[in-house]
């Protein structure tokens, strides 16, 4: 799966709020329709079984209750991607990453293999089962952690016991933390704390580029890892520091730096630095600091003003405005302008921003911002996430292409601004506005109404139901402001169809 994830830290946000957001986008020749529901814990599995890794596993029997964003075609598992629990424990799972073959050669990735021959018969073999991977980790974590560090903790345990077939970023965090896990390898991992006062980008590429071992394995402040990391290390001579002094660096250890990166994976997190820092370095021509092919572009970094919702849309939905290598733009020419993976890209399935709210209670604190289809032709919306159940205009998602849910009113729209795209480029910018503006308009009814209520306790089924009336007030403004854009821009580009013919016009 491809992917990009941007973190924030409470010290970096506009409010004090953390957050963490990521675009779930699907594989190249795919389109993967998504749902965005709440899971009980009656509906949880206490035995799981993976559907591509051919896994069970067995579950606690005490599981919270969860958002989750689920596919809607459920042949291939459950992919739960992005969700907040009944503790305001955030979960963002996963991008998927890089890493080399010094890395593969000492602990392969645990794939599956299927059955050969005929059992009973000579040469057979019998199927052996996957690790875990994207399709499994937020419904297998998420239900049971009490904070962004049990996050971590358990995700750990689960991946140093049965192994992953794929290399894996998670994003976990509370009110008051947010941590970064990467896997490496099969069976080993890291993390580390994001810093308050910054924001990580991630764009498929292993990235932490700092890793201080002695916290790991001492007083696990900022930093943890598997339990043999430093053996495995040493053993496979992976770090490659010149200097015995120098702090270890995780991506030149275990992370790539191929010409394929270059075009796919360090642009995006040039140009998300390159919006957020835009008076810290040089990012443009010859003498640049750093340019879209760099390799040392930082994981973290301090912004140079505090970062909003919109920011976070923005980057996420980026394709270069105001370089040659917009593919929509004026600048330079075919060949740059196709040049660069966009972050906004055809195939994105949806988009989750989880923001955890230090100045409100527990009750009301957790906003999940969604968005499904293409995000530079979308809007970003907010729902609370202590709910019971989520409306159905983003729950109930066919794999039938209709205009009665959002993922694909948002498709259909997506495909009729790019191909107008001057020309829709003003509708889509009002109905981004106008549905920001009345999102955070929402929220702050909602908080007022939830203060003037005699209940607060997020346990309390009265505050659950009246939020769920918001999520639902959002959903109906939602769906006729898309209908009314499906209805401008589905006008205007019919209007430019090259069959068209009026007698006037000769």
């Amino acid at each position: 799966m491809a992917c990009t994830t941007i973190l924030v830290g409470r010290d970096a946000s506009y409010d004090g709020s953390t957050i963490i957001a990521r675009n779930e986008d699907s594989a190249n020749g795919e389109f993967n329709p998504k749902r965005f529901v709440v899971v009980q814990p009656q509906d949880q599995p206490r035995v799981y079984h993976s559907v591509l890794a051919h896994l069970s596993i067995e579950l606690p029997d005490d599981p919270m209750r969860y958002t989750s964003v689920p596919n809607a075609d459920l042949k291939d598992g459950v992919w739960g991607e992005a969700g907040v629990n009944s503790a305001q424990v955030a979960m963002s799972a996963t991008e998927t990453l890089t890493t080399n073959e010094r890395v593969l050669g000492a602990d392969p990735l645990v794939e599956f293999r299927p059955a050969r021959g005929v059992e009973g018969e000579e040469g057979y073999r019998p199927e052996v089962a996957g690790g875990i991977g994207e399709e499994d980790f937020l419904t297998i974590v998420l239900p049971y952690i009490h904070s962004a560090r049990e996050g971590v903790e358990r995700l750990g345990a689960l991946l140093e016991r049965y192994g992953t077939y794929e290399m894996n970023g998670v994003a976990f965090s509370d009110v008051d933390e947010i941590w970064w896990l990467e896997t490496v390898g099969g069976h080993h991992w890291i993390a580390r704390r994001v810093p308050d006062d910054s924001y990580v980008t991630m764009p498929n590429q292993l990235g932490i580029d700092e890793f201080d071992l002695e916290d790991a394995f001492g007083k696990r402040e900022s930093h943890m890892c598997s339990s043999d990391l430093v053996g495995f290390i040493e053993s496979n001579h992976l770090d490659l520091a010149v200097e015995s002094s120098s702090p270890f660096n995780p991506r030149d250890a275990f992370g790539s730096h191929s010409d394929s990166d270059h075009v796919y994976n360090t642009p995006r997190a040039w140009y998300m630095q390159r919006f957020l820092n835009p008076y810290d370095e040089m990012w443009d021509g010859p003498e640049a600091d750093h340019r879209p092919d760099s390799d040392d572009i930082a994981w973290a970094r301090q912004p140079e003003r505090r970062i909003t919702i919109e920011d976070v849309k923005y980057v996420l939905s980026s394709h270069y405005q105001g370089t040659p290598f917009d593919p929509y733009g004026v600048q330079g020419d075919e060949s740059t302008r196709h040049m660069l993976r966009p972050i906004g890209i055809n195939r994105q399935s949806q988009l989750a921003v989880m923001q955890i709210r230090p100045y409100r209670p527990e009750s009301s604190r957790t906003i999940q911002w969604m968005a499904y289809g293409s995000n530079p032709f979308n809007a970003l919306v907010p729902f609370y996430a202590n709910v019971d159940s989520t409306p159905s205009y983003l729950a109930d998602t066919t794999t039938r292409v209709t205009t009665e849910n959002l993922y694909w009113e948002n498709r259909i729209i997506a495909a009729l601004c790019d191909a107008r795209f001057a020309e829709t480029a003003n509708s889509v910018e009002r109905y981004q506005e106008r549905m920001g503006g009345l999102g955070h308009r929402l929220v702050a009814d909602t908080d007022a109404e939830l203060d003037a209520s005699e209940s607060a306790s997020a346990d309390d089924a009265r505050v659950r139901d009246l939020l769920t009336r918001a999520n639902q007030r959002m959903a109906d403004e939602l769906r006729e402001q898309t209908d009314a854009l499906l209805d401008e821009v589905l006008y205007t580009t019919s209007m430019r169809m090259r069959n068209g013919f009026n007698r006037s016009d000769h």
